[in-house]
């Protein structure tokens, strides 16, 4: 989740035009398309299993405090250090419970994005091993949480921690217990947004398929795959869901802030604190009639901030965010942006991903929405299952990845990151399948092995 800065009073915003032209202005041509990869992981301290709380000798501000050994900056909310920055625009920042995310930098090739993984697990796991930490790649907390999580000091969180039970049942358990993979992708054009994000959406549920990493819950199965995946369907209908509109013919940008514009407030951050908003109307603040804020008008930062606070599998900011897929191990963080980039960054592959999903109907989003996070790859789907579904959109990202030819330094392409992807489409069996049998013979109905086995 993104953090605020302060906004500035100058260049207040009155009129809808203004936020339509500032999506667009994310239009860039095809040579300056970058990936951003984001991971999320969960951090345990080793001898006790239990989640780091922000203080303490080995808490989440210690871990913050002894990565700027690396080069980077602290980002403070008042006192306390909430997340880290980099010139080249990458952050390390806290979810809700103490989550640890890496947001990467813009880069060029997907084997520039496992370099920058690569490198921030390094780090963070040098830190570890001096304060007693282990950092686990699921979708879902598998311990029980008689005991309760911690909650980290943010402005924002408190004022969605108050809000979230509203509108729906499972919005804290989203907060607090879930960890993700996303990718970042740039676009040239409205009508090459608008195709890859039908295309996102569509495919979300065979990404969230694929790395399917939840099925443990309070130390026992959960019945899902992606336990994860299914919180978004009750944590608020005002922000989440499959977007029908997308599909609609004359849907472009004016349409996507007018769905933004409907969405209710979570909060104005001036002067470095929050003001809460909740439940507010983003289109009331442009009239200068904010309840929360009265006689006030929003800036672009305002804007931006509202922005991420809609939880679609696919969301768009001057850039589109790939959404549906659990958290998991290092060789799937990479995998992630090598499948959205395969699918999407070169046109033949783009129109053929976007002729084979031209038909679905509503009903068939809707099922698959639904299916895929208790069933997987076994989901039925038209005359087929998931599985089929999911081994051709695989080639059909392997030829987009070819036919870019970004090589490293040895000679190999990026199809090699889509390797993982093929062995478990293949053989029909999800990261979760593989937890489950774990948990059911070698680990003896126990989650605890999976804090060794699945640790980075």
């Amino acid at each position: 989740m993104a953090d605020s800065s302060d906004a500035p009073t100058s260049n207040v915003i009155t009129d809808k035009q203004t936020l339509v032209d500032f999506l667009a202005s994310g239009c860039k041509s095809p040579e300056q398309w970058r990936i951003g990869t984001e991971h999320e992981k969960f951090a345990y301290h080793r001898d006790t299993l239990k989640p780091l709380t922000y203080e303490g000798p080995s808490g989440i501000r210690a871990l913050l405090n002894e990565l700027q050994r690396f080069g980077w900056a602290p980002v403070m909310e008042g006192e306390n250090i909430i997340a880290l920055s980099k010139g080249d625009g990458s952050t390390v920042s806290l979810e809700p419970a103490g989550q640890v995310e890496l947001s990467g930098a813009p880069l060029d090739t997907i084997h520039q994005t496992c370099i920058e993984v690569h490198e921030h697990l390094a780090q963070v796991k040098s830190i570890a091993s001096e304060l007693g930490i282990v950092f686990v790649g699921l979708g879902y907390r598998p311990e029980d949480q008689a005991d309760g999580v911690p909650w980290m000091p943010k402005g924002r969180y408190k004022i969605m921690r108050e809000y979230m039970p509203k509108r729906g049942t499972l919005g804290l358990d989203m907060m607090q217990n879930t960890c993700t993979v996303q990718v970042n992708l740039d676009f040239d054009s409205e009508e090459t947004m608008v195709e890859m994000f039908r295309i996102g959406l569509a495919l979300q549920p065979v990404a969230t398929a694929l790395w399917a990493n939840s099925p443990f819950r309070n130390g026992k199965p959960n019945g899902f795959l992606s336990f994860r995946s299914n919180i978004w369907t009750d944590t608020d209908p005002d922000r989440c869901g499959i977007l029908p509109f997308v599909f609609e013919d004359g849907f472009g940008f004016e349409r996507y802030v007018d769905y933004m514009l409907d969405v209710p407030m979570y909060f104005v951050y001036r002067d470095g604190k929050y003001i809460d908003a909740s439940g507010q109307s983003f289109r009331d603040y442009m009239q200068g009639k904010l309840p929360a804020y009265p006689g006030h008008y929003p800036t672009m930062q305002d804007w931006e901030d509202h922005l991420t606070t809609v939880f679609p599998e696919v969301r768009l900011k001057r850039y589109m965010e790939m959404r549906g897929a659990d958290g998991g191990p290092w060789a799937r963080l990479c995998a992630l942006p090598a499948f959205w980039t395969g699918l999407l960054y070169d046109t033949e592959s783009r129109k053929a991903a976007y002729d084979l999903i031209a038909d679905w109907t509503h009903e068939e989003h809707e099922h698959l929405r639904a299916e895929v996070p208790r069933q997987g790859l076994r989901t039925p789907f038209r005359s087929g299952t998931v599985q089929d579904l999911t081994k051709e959109i695989l080639c059909i990202a392997r030829s987009g990845l070819c036919r870019r030819g970004k090589l490293d330094n040895v000679g190999l392409d990026e199809t090699h990151f889509l390797r993982p992807l093929f062995q478990i489409a293949e053989s029909g069996r999800t990261p979760a399948d593989e937890l489950l049998a774990a948990y059911e013979r070698r680990w003896d109905h126990s989650i605890d092995p999976v804090f060794q086995e699945y640790a980075y």
